[in-house]
């Protein structure tokens, strides 16, 4: 008897999860693009661009150079991802590929794909193997996720009741998803330090990280989110909510995005983002979220297509 037999619920299970993947994508996007429609239709761009220029050099400053930052830690996490598979690419290698892979698909979307595909032709030149390129991206997917759980957990639980007035985010509320978040993180570190044998995910056999390395990705994922998140924070007008407070919508709003499946999560995130914070001026809101997508999307993207259009031109030409 096949296995499919002995449990006929699964193939409807299954075809239900493939329904699900088909239809929540677009719906969120359906919804995200009435709730930007809601919020911002009465806009005009003399106003958004008003609050643009009241951010002035020094935010712009601050939010180029958290962008840099960020990129930088993503290579760290790449670098402790490929020696976890056992890979040894030089540093300023790593960097290099790390950025182009994650400037890349974050900007294009379907982030384990393209980011892996990426890899696989960088890394090929040093002797890295598929299975240790599938292995570095889904190390660096996971410490993403960790450390974006890390940080809005603690931002939801540390925050006052008076902040949490500021968003749209219920006290209660808060507290529960924090509390889930920082349970979900701390067992998932417990587990990577006390079980040494392989779990079976999707019917494969996969060996967890050391605690050392687990607690790699939370610390530097924790890092990058957090400086992720600062970009958007720091092009905000003054008397928004305080950065704990800020960083718990936007886990949220990123968590809709990544499901939305949409590149860059484009218009859920600011959707959710502008659901979340109702408080702040929907001009300035509009003008914050046009200079993040710019600071740290189109133009890595633009840096890292021209360095990978370069590099082709010059493997051709050495061919």
């Amino acid at each position: 008897m096949s296995e499919s037999d002995a449990n006929p619920a699964r193939p409807r299970l299954t075809r239900a999860l493939r329904l699900a993947l088909r239809t929540v994508p677009p719906l969120l996007l359906v919804a995200a693009a009435w709730v930007l429609w809601r919020e911002f239709h009465t806009l005009s761009l003399t106003a958004v661009r008003e609050a643009m220029a009241g951010w002035g050099p020094r935010a712009i400053i601050i939010a180029l150079s958290l962008s840099a930052l960020s990129f930088l830690l993503m290579g760290a996490i790449e670098w402790v991802g490929l020696r976890w598979t056992g890979a040894r690419p030089p540093l300023a290698a790593t960097q290099v590929g790390s950025f182009l892979a994650n400037a890349i698909a974050h900007a294009v979307g379907a982030n384990l794909l393209i980011a892996g595909a990426i890899r696989a032709r960088f890394y090929d030149r040093y002797g890295v193997s598929l299975t240790q390129v599938a292995g570095t991206t889904l190390f660096a997917g996971v410490a993403f996720g960790v450390g974006l759980g890390a940080l809005s957990g603690a931002g939801l639980l540390l925050a006052s009741p008076a902040d949490l007035a500021r968003t749209a985010i219920p006290p209660t509320v808060a507290r529960v998803l924090g509390a889930t978040l920082m349970a979900g993180v701390l067992g998932y570190v417990g587990l990577c330090a006390l079980r040494r044998k392989p779990i079976s995910v999707f019917g494969r056999s996969m060996a967890l990280p050391s605690f050392a390395d687990a607690v790699a990705q939370l610390v530097l994922g924790l890092i990058d989110n957090a400086v992720a998140a600062a970009i958007l924070w720091i092009l905000l007008p003054t008397g928004g909510p305080p950065y704990l407070t800020f960083v718990g919508a936007y886990a949220v709003a990123c968590i809709a995005g990544l499901v939305s499946s949409v590149p860059g999560g484009a218009g859920v995130f600011e959707s959710a983002m502008a659901a979340l914070l109702p408080g702040i001026d929907a001009a300035a809101l509009a003008a914050a979220f046009l200079g993040y997508r710019l600071v740290y999307y189109i133009l890595p993207l633009i840096v890292a297509v021209a360095a990978l259009g370069l590099e082709t031109l010059r493997g051709g030409r050495e061919g």
